[in-house]
C-alpha cells in the first residue's frame, strides 16, 4: 500500500463559498439576497471555483520536489555510454620491424569543415604491427581426419603443396598455415604462386572461408581482396584476421593457424573437383586492427586549490567522464607530496583518514567527503579532507559518449596526430553502442523500484531491474527460468537500437561483447550463491505482412502504402511495437484483428480487403509456408516485422 499523500489544504469548493458567504454580514451587511440566482453569489462560486484549482496543485507534490527526493536516497542519472568499432591502421609500406600504434591515438571523422564538430574515437591499447614469421603448413580430410604435413613441400616441393589432401573433396578440407606469433588484430597479405589445378571452380566465388582459432572455435576472417581465384593462379589474399587469435595444436605441433576451409557450396555455386596446389607463400603485414571507443583524452588537470573545508567539490573542464581505468584517478598535491586518492561510490564506509572521492562521471564533478552529524549529536567526518592550500588535479581522464558516437563505416579517417610509417586509418564496421545519458523522467520511473527492491536479486523482478541498472544500453529485459533447475535463470535481453525502427534488421539487435560483461559482472555481485544466470538476446521471431487496401479518394496511393509500411515496422518491433508503443510483449501472439485494426487507422487508408500473416525467416529474407490467422510467438522470443507487401487500390 502506498503512503497516503498529505493534503497541505483539505478545503473543498463548497467549504470556500459557505466561509465567503459568512464573511458578507461584516464586510457588506446591506447584501441580504444569498440566493444561488444572485450575481454576487455567482461571482463567489466562480471565486471559489478558481481557487480550488490552484489548492489542488498546492497539494500535488512538484516534479522539483520529487526530482530532489530522489537526490536525497542517492539515485543519479545513468551517464552517456561509449560507442565501440575496430579501427584498422594501414601501413605505407611493408617493413620488416614492428611498428607501434600508441594507446589513445586519435582518429577523428572527416563530416565537418571544422574540427570540433567531428566525431573523435581513441584506441583502447597498443597496436603493434609485426611482421608475421610462417612456421608450418598442414592439409587436412575432414571424411578420414587425415592431417598431412605439407611444410617441405610447400618450400621446397617442385609440384609444390596439395591443399586438400583427399581424392574426393569434401566440405570441412582444410588448408592449414601455421605461425610463430599471433595474428590477431593484423592485415594480412598471403603471395600466393600457384597454377590452375583446382578446376572446376568459379574463381570470382570460391567455396572457401579464411579462419583462425580463438580458443573455443573457428573465426571467419574478413576477406579484403583476392586476386588468385581462389588458390588457383598467382595472385594475393588480403585477410583482416580479428582481434582474438590463440596457439592451438595441431598433429602434435603447437602453432598460431590460419586455415583454407572447403565449404558446402551454395546454389548454382560450382566446386573443385580436384584440390588446388600452392607451390609458395609470402607473407606480409600490411596494417593491423584495435578496438577503439569514443573518447577523447585529457591530461592531467589542476582542478582547484583545496580550502580544507569538507564536502568540497571541483568540476572538470571536460564532461561526461567516462568510467576511470587504472591510470585515472585524482591526486592531491601539497608541496612536493603527491597522494593518489582512491574513487569510491560513496562516502557510507569511509573513515576520517580514508583518503577517498567520488567522480560523477556525468557532471564531472569531484566530490570530497562530508561531515555528518548523527542523532546522538556526535559529528563524523567521512572520507579525508584535502589539506589547507593543496592542490587537486587529475592524473587524466577521457569524456565522450552519447548516441553521437554511433557513426556509419569507413567514416573515421582522419588521424589527429602523424603516426610513423602509418598512411591511413578507417572503420571497416560502423560504430555501436552510444547511447545518450539517462533522462530525469526515465531516472524517476527507475527510482522507486531501486528503493522498493534494494540491491538484491532473489526474484525475476530483481533480476530485470538490476539488468536494467547495469547498463543504459540495456533497452529491455526478462527473466525466465533456464529449463535446467537447481535455480538457474535466463534473462533475454533486448539492447538499446537508436535507429529508424522502419530500417532495423536482425543484426541491429545482437549483444556486444562488452555489454555482455558488463551485465555478468553485475549480476555476479547479487546473485545468490548457487544461483547461476544465463544472459543472452531473444530469437526473433520475423513476420511479413501481405495487404490489400483501398486507399480513400483523392490520397496518394504511394504516400498510403509508406504509411502502412511504416505502421507495420513499427507495430511489430521489440523497442516501440505493440499496442502502448513500448516495444512487442513477450508471450503476445500476433492475429489477424490485430493487424487489420491497426491498417484501418492508417491515414488514407479506406477500407482492408484482405490481410495474410507468414513467418518470415530473417537470415535468408524468405517467407515460410503458407499465409496464417494467427502466428504464435515461441518462448523466448520476439517479433520483428520484416518483407511486408501492401498493395494499395
Amino acid at each position: 500500500m502506498p503512503l497516503p499523500t498529505p493534503a497541505l489544504d483539505d478545503r473543498t469548493f463548497q467549504d470556500i463559498v459557505d466561509e465567503a458567504k459568512r464573511l458578507i454580514p461584516r464586510y457588506c451587511p446591506e447584501w441580504t439576497n444569498h440566493n444561488v440566482s444572485d450575481p454576487g453569489v455567482a461571482l463567489i462560486e466562480l471565486f471559489a471555483w478558481m481557487s480550488e484549482m490552484v489548492l489542488y496543485r498546492v497539494n500535488q507534490v512538484p516534479d522539483r520536489l520529487y526530482v530532489h527526493f530522489l537526490n536525497l536516497v542517492g539515485i543519479e542519472p545513468f551517464p552517456p555510454s561509449v560507442a565501440r568499432t575496430d579501427l584498422t591502421f594501414w601501413l605505407s609500406a611493408v617493413l620488416d620491424q614492428p611498428v607501434l600504434v600508441p594507446a589513445n591515438t586519435q582518429v577523428m571523422t572527416a563530416t565537418s569543415a571544422t574540427e570540433t564538430d567531428s566525431v573523435v574515437f581513441s584506441t583502447a591499447g597498443d597496436l603493434v604491427i609485426a611482421p608475421p614469421d610462417l612456421v608450418a603448413a598442414k592439409s587436412s580430410a575432414a571424411a578420414s581426419e587425415q592431417i598431412v604435413d605439407v611444410w617441405e613441400d610447400l618450400r621446397f616441393g617442385s609440384d609444390g603443396a596439395q591443399c586438400f589432401p583427399s581424392d574426393v573433396l569434401t566440405p570441412g578440407d582444410a588448408f592449414y598455415l601455421g605461425f610463430r606469433q599471433s595474428l590477431a588484430g593484423m592485415v594480412l597479405r598471403l603471395q600466393v604462386e600457384a597454377r590452375a589445378e583446382g578446376i572446376g571452380v568459379d574463381p570470382r566465388r570460391p567455396p572457401l572461408v579464411w579462419e583462425v582459432w580463438n580458443g573455443e572455435g573457428w573465426l571467419p576472417t574478413r576477406i579484403h581482396e583476392d586476386s588468385t581465384g581462389g588458390l588457383n593462379r598467382p595472385g594475393e589474399v588480403v585477410l583482416l584476421v580479428p582481434v582474438e587469435h590463440v596457439p592451438l595444436t595441431v598433429a602434435n605441433e603447437s602453432a598460431y593457424w590460419l586455415r583454407a576451409r572447403l565449404l558446402t557450396p551454395g546454389s548454382g555455386q560450382p566446386t573443385y573437383r580436384n584440390s588446388p596446389r600452392v607451390r609458395g607463400i609470402e607473407v606480409s603485414a600490411l596494417g593491423g586492427t584495435v578496438p577503439a571507443e569514443h573518447a577523447e583524452t585529457m591530461g592531467g588537470e589542476t582542478l582547484g586549490r583545496s580550502s580544507g573545508a569538507p564536502g568540497q567539490r571541483f568540476q572538470t573542464s571536460r564532461f561526461p567522464v567516462l568510467p576511470r581505468r587504472s591510470d585515472e584517478t585524482v591526486r592531491v598535491v601539497d608541496g612536493e607530496r603527491v597522494d593518489e586518492w582512491q574513487e569510491v561510490d560513496d562516502f557510507s564506509a569511509s573513515g576520517p583518514t580514508d583518503q577517498h572521492f567520488v567522480w560523477d562521471s556525468g557532471t564531472g564533478v569531484v566530490h570530497f567527503g562530508p561531515r555528518i552529524r548523527y542523532p546522538d549529536g556526535s559529528v563524523r567526518q567521512h572520507g579525508a579532507i584535502p589539506r589547507d592550500g593543496a592542490f587537486v588535479e587529475t592524473a587524466g581522464y577521457r569524456h565522450g559518449g552519447g548516441s553521437r558516437g554511433n557513426v556509419g563505416a569507413r567514416t573515421l579517417t582522419m588521424l589527429r596526430s602523424a603516426v610513423p610509417f602509418v598512411n591511413g586509418v578507417v572503420n571497416l564496421a560502423a560504430a555501436s553502442g552510444g547511447v545518450d545519458a539517462e533522462t530525469v523522467a526515465e531516472a524517476k520511473v527507475r527510482g522507486p523500484l531501486t528503493l522498493r527492491t534494494g540491491q538484491r536479486a532473489v526474484t525475476a523482478r530483481d533480476f530485470e531491474r538490476l539488468t536494467i541498472e547495469s547498463s543504459i544500453e540495456v533497452a529491455r529485459v526478462r527473466c525466465r527460468p533456464a529449463g535446467r533447475g537447481n535455480g538457474a535463470v535466463q534473462l533475454l535481453v533486448v539492447p538499446q537500437v537508436r535507429t529508424d525502427p522502419t530500417t532495423q534488421r536482425l543484426d541491429d539487435f545482437a549483444i556486444s561483447p562488452y555489454l555482455m560483461s558488463t551485465i555478468s559482472e553485475t549480476l555476479d555481485e547479487h546473485r545468490l550463491v548457487g544461483t547461476s544466470v544465463e544472459v543472452s538476446t531473444p530469437y526473433y521471431q520475423g513476420v511479413s505482412v501481405v495487404a490489400l487496401l483501398h486507399g480513400a479518394p483523392g490520397r496518394p496511393a504511394a504516400l498510403v502504402r509508406q504509411r502502412a509500411m511504416d505502421g507495420l515496422s513499427r507495430f511489430l518491433n521489440p523497442l516501440v511495437g505493440g499496442s502502448d508503443g513500448t516495444g512487442w510483449p513477450f508471450d503476445a501472439d500476433v492475429n489477424l484483428a490485430v493487424v487489420t485494426q491497426l491498417l484501418e487507422g492508417i491515414d488514407g487508408v479506406e477500407r482492408v480487403e484482405e490481410v495474410l500473416l507468414f513467418e518470415y525467416d530473417l537470415r535468408t529474407g524468405r517467407r515460410l509456408g503458407g499465409g496464417k490467422d494467427v502466428i504464435r510467438l515461441d518462448k523466448q522470443s520476439l517479433f520483428l516485422s520484416a518483407g511486408h507487401q501492401v498493395v494499395v487500390r
